[in-house]
């Protein structure tokens, strides 16, 4: 039964929460934006190489964001994991089950090098590129694979400092590992003549070095608790085993993008350009979005630790209200400056207006996806990846139709535009759908330290 209150509280009026919510969202906002800077630096140095390299980039970017993307769940799992047993009362418990957290980031990173580096040639060739882009991409991909251990890390040890209700270490670090990989790849690429090679090498060293801050503080935490580095592998199993459910979750998440994508390309050479633009600017709102999210794994996972129930309804109702009206802020000013927006990327005025169509239809989901990340940030905060799991891929079957439909429909220009965004609004209803009936009910509001 749904224990909500027949009449919500007025969103403009303040909430006991707020402070709370400010206080982890506006860092983790800024270290999200944060993130995504490595990559475009890469392109932006990278790009005035040559365009082969540039191809070569793509090519390998692609392959290393999926990798960090179905590892997203060592930040998200590790950070519930740790603000349970806060909440709980349990420091010391937190802190063991972030360093178990790190230390399963560690084995997955290893064991993606050993796995990704005879094969880098196998799976560059999968995108069928000529042969002076594909040994662009080889050399950034071996190289950046190197890496890969210490990007996991630090995606596990920011989900640590998260459960703790610490979000600005993680933005100090973030932001400091971006401007040291501009210097790098500058001093690399073209200092020491190493071309994409260097970019790749400098992102490495700063991603290295973020982890060795991040290790630093986290030990300085556990000496403090009196809590031993050394892995437990029992807990290390169990992070895990937590994770798994996360991981269906992305990649049903995952086969959607890539579904977009194709049948984008599918439509024409002038949509799928614009429907780039549109999804990258989909991607920046996200992750605006997420910030509040973010504040919820926090907020909720340590509510529930403690055993507070009302409070994990109270937050997470604010928290949707948050997230909603950030969602409708976001849409006005796309719809404001949109057609503004799109001279900024082509001057091909067919580009900019199927730009402008997309990015107007992804405007009016905004509300419903800021309503539909933080329920996301709410469950995952509650522990309760496996219902997380089977809603992703409920969602994900419910949009391929609309989806088929598209591509099946021999349409193009702004009507195969409108179209197809449309049927990524069908996805994000159907999310929300499976997220709010959850959220209604009682039975992921499961208290205690250990879920």
């Amino acid at each position: 039964m749904s224990r909500r209150p027949p009449n919500p509280p007025n969103p403009f009026r303040r909430h006991d929460a707020d402070g709370e919510i400010l206080r982890l969202a506006l860092p983790a906002l800024g270290a999200l934006v944060a993130e995504p800077l490595f990559l475009l630096t890469d392109s932006a140095i990278i790009g005035h190489l040559g365009t082969p390299e540039l191809a070569g980039l793509g090519i390998a970017s692609t392959v290393l964001a999926t990798l960090v993307n179905i590892s997203i769940f060592l930040a998200y799992g590790t950070t519930a994991a740790v603000a349970r047993m806060l909440g709980a009362g349990n420091s010391a418990g937190a802190l063991r089950a972030g360093i178990d957290g790190c230390w399963l980031a560690v084995f997955i990173g290893v064991g993606t090098l050993a796995v990704g580096w005879p094969l880098t040639p196998w799976v560059v060739s999968l995108f069928g590129p000529d042969a002076d882009v594909a040994g662009h991409a080889e050399t950034y991909l071996r190289i950046s694979l190197l890496g890969i251990p210490s990007m996991l890390l630090v995606l596990a040890a920011t989900g640590v400092l998260r459960g703790l209700q610490d979000t600005r270490t993680p933005l100090y670090v973030a932001a400091s590992g971006a401007v040291a990989n501009v210097v790098l790849n500058l001093v690399l690429v073209y200092g020491a003549g190493l071309g994409i090679g260097g970019s790749a090498l400098g992102t490495v060293i700063a991603q290295t070095a973020m982890a060795a801050v991040f290790v630093r503080v986290v030990a300085r935490a556990a000496r403090r608790d009196g809590v031993t580095l050394r892995p437990h592998l029992a807990g290390v199993a169990q992070a895990f085993g937590a994770g798994v459910p996360l991981i269906v979750r992305t990649v049903a998440m995952r086969v959607a993008l890539i579904v977009i994508t194709v049948v984008a390309a599918g439509l024409g050479t002038a949509e799928l350009a614009a429907h780039q633009v549109a999804f990258t600017t989909w991607t920046l709102l996200a992750l605006i979005l997420d910030a509040v999210a973010i504040a919820a794994q926090a907020l909720v996972g340590r509510a529930l630790g403690a055993g507070d129930v009302a409070g994990a309804r109270s937050v997470t109702r604010r928290m949707v209200q948050w997230g909603v009206l950030a969602g409708f802020a976001l849409a006005v000013l796309v719809v404001t400056i949109g057609s503004v927006y799109a001279q900024l990327f082509t001057p091909d005025p067919e580009v900019r207006r199927l730009l402008y169509a997309a990015l107007v239809v992804a405007a009016l989901m905004q509300p419903v996806a800021g309503w539909v990340f933080v329920l996301d940030g709410v469950l995952i905060g509650a522990g309760d990846g496996r219902y997380l799991a089977w809603a992703s891929v409920a969602s994900v079957v419910a949009f391929l139709p609309a989806a088929w439909a598209v591509a099946v429909a021999d349409l193009s220009g702004t009507t195969g535009m409108v179209a197809l965004w449309s049927s990524i609004g069908v996805w994000m209803v159907v999310r929300l759908l499976t997220l709010a009936l959850r959220e209604r009910q009682d039975t992921w509001m499961v208290t205690g330290a250990v879920r």
